[in-house]
């Protein structure tokens, strides 16, 4: 027992580390399905508000700036020459003192650069009548609003132009002269904070998401593959002979579907072993028959001392005759059991389906004759398929030999051959006696006959039709039946046209 649970457990352990477990499966899909997109989702959730922080800072300062130009173009700030006026000195002073709290507000730098890139104001006051040449600066003096944020130095670079509209008689301030550009360096320091405070809480929020995803995953794989441990302790119970009835496991479509498989392996499996008892039962029969027929025979001849040639005469061909019909079944059982050899191989060949026929057909004629039924041949095209010849052969000559024997004076026996690109069809219709609705089914059963009295009058062994199934399930085929009594029967045969081995 010890031994049992060890190898139990090595072998979940091992289907573990394989994942061939479909329960760790299940707790992979669902961990890598929840905690990836949580990753993700953290990771625009901080991008998203950097991002839409950055804009907003950047159009709050715009907005002032734009205040602070227009002051700055009313007190003619950047003429230099009214520089010892007082009312000049004292709009100035004004005007020095806002660009002060706009950088001390944004942790930042002003730089008022005039249109000969002269530094007019730094509120650094390190570069003040300097000359600044700057790629962004001259595109600002161009009209063109520029920004750069760099994340690395933790700062956000924009250029605002200074807008002279009245140079444009009045017209909007879009077409207007750019008297200067403001060139403002602010600090993204409360960004960076406000986005490890928010990275912070994600994280947390995170680690959380994991643990109940990891919960639940484990719980989910356990809770979604119980039916399936439930199919196998049935199906185990049932190989230990413990149960007999049929497994019921309606949790899942997928669970349905593998039990009713099951229950149908079962099912053709007691039908099989019937059959096969059944089977034993007839052979046994069906070769005791001709045996006791030709013992009764025998022992008749021996209880005549003085039986005249004509009666010895009759008595053998009797027994001969029993003796061919034991023949007939010893050979249509040595056929079938050929058939049943599942690695039994094909000799498989191209061959003219319709040559084929014509042969048989003319084989058979002679037997037709004799019942006067007229034996019709149509073809619709020539056929060329890979088929063996014996096996295709006996199809043929059994459907069509049966239409022939079971059919009624002066009837009719019609064979098709037809084709498409896949199959070819190879049907037997007959004036015959028919088959009852109920006996279709069985037709194909061994040693099963419609009309017993009927079929050993004409010598049937009740074994051809299961003959020349399987003779067409050799070649991946299919054979169907209908039939009405009274009136006659059609078998059709499909044949692949090119034979695939498994």
């Amino acid at each position: 027992m010890g031994e049992k649970t060890f190898a139990k457990i090595w072998g979940e352990v091992k289907a573990f580390l394989t994942l061939r477990s479909l329960k760790v499966r299940i707790f992979v899909i669902i961990l890598i399905v929840g905690i990836i997109p949580s990753v993700f989702m953290r990771a625009a959730i901080v991008d998203n508000y950097e991002e839409r922080a950055v804009d907003y800072r950047i159009s709050s300062v715009q907005n002032q700036l734009l205040v602070v130009s227009n002051h700055l173009l009313n007190n003619n700030y950047l003429v230099t020459y009214k520089s010892d006026e007082p009312a000049y000195i004292s709009s100035r002073a004004v005007i020095d003192a806002e660009l002060e709290m706009i950088s001390n507000l944004y942790e930042g730098r002003v730089m008022i650069i005039d249109s000969r890139l002269k530094v007019i104001k730094d509120t650094y006051g390190i570069s003040e009548g300097k000359t600044i040449i700057s790629e962004e600066v001259i595109r600002c003096l161009r009209g063109e609003n520029t920004y750069n944020y760099d994340q690395e130095h933790g700062y956000i670079e924009m250029t605002t132009p200074i807008v002279d509209s009245s140079a444009a008689g009045g017209e909007e301030k879009s077409s207007g002269k750019v008297a200067g550009v403001m060139l403002t360096s602010i600090s993204n320091g409360s960004i960076v904070e406000m986005m490890e405070s928010l990275n912070r809480n994600s994280l947390v929020i995170e680690e959380l998401m994991i643990v109940v995803i990891v919960a639940l995953a484990l719980v989910l794989s356990v809770v979604l593959t119980k039916p399936f441990a439930r199919v196998t302790e049935a199906v185990n119970e049932m190989s230990a002979g413990y149960s007999d009835r049929e497994i019921s496991v309606p949790d899942y479509t997928e669970t349905s579907q593998i039990v009713d498989a099951f229950n149908q392996l079962m099912r053709q499996m007691k039908v099989l072993d019937d059959s096969r008892q059944e089977f034993v039962a007839n052979v046994s029969h069906e070769l005791k028959t001709p045996m006791a027929s030709v013992k009764v025979l025998a022992d008749s001849l021996l209880m005549q001392e003085n039986a005249p040639a004509e009666l010895y005469r009759e008595f053998m061909e009797d027994i001969v005759s029993e003796i061919d019909r034991e023949n007939r079944i010893i050979t249509d059982l040595l056929a079938l059991v050929k058939m049943d050899k599942k690695a039994q191989e094909l000799n498989i060949a191209a061959l003219n389906i319709n040559d084929l026929t014509e042969l048989i057909l003319k084989r058979l004629r002679p037997i037709a004759r004799k019942k006067d039924v007229e034996v019709v041949f149509e073809s619709m095209r020539t056929v060329v398929a890979e088929v063996d010849e014996v096996k295709i052969t006996l199809v043929m000559t059994n459907l069509v030999e049966n239409s022939i024997k079971y059919n009624k004076e002066h009837g009719w026996v019609k064979v098709e051959l037809d084709a498409d690109h896949q199959f070819f069809t190879f049907r037997v219709s007959d004036s015959g006696l028919g088959i009852p609705e109920e006996e279709l089914p069985h037709i194909y059963e061994r040693f099963y006959r419609v009309d017993k009295s009927h079929s050993r009058e004409i010598g049937g062994t009740g074994l051809g039709l299961a003959i020349t199934k399987s003779a067409v399930l050799m070649h991946r085929g299919s054979i169907t039946a209908t039939s009405v009594e009274g009136e006659g029967s059609c078998f059709t045969v499909r044949i692949p046209l090119t034979y695939i081995s498994q």
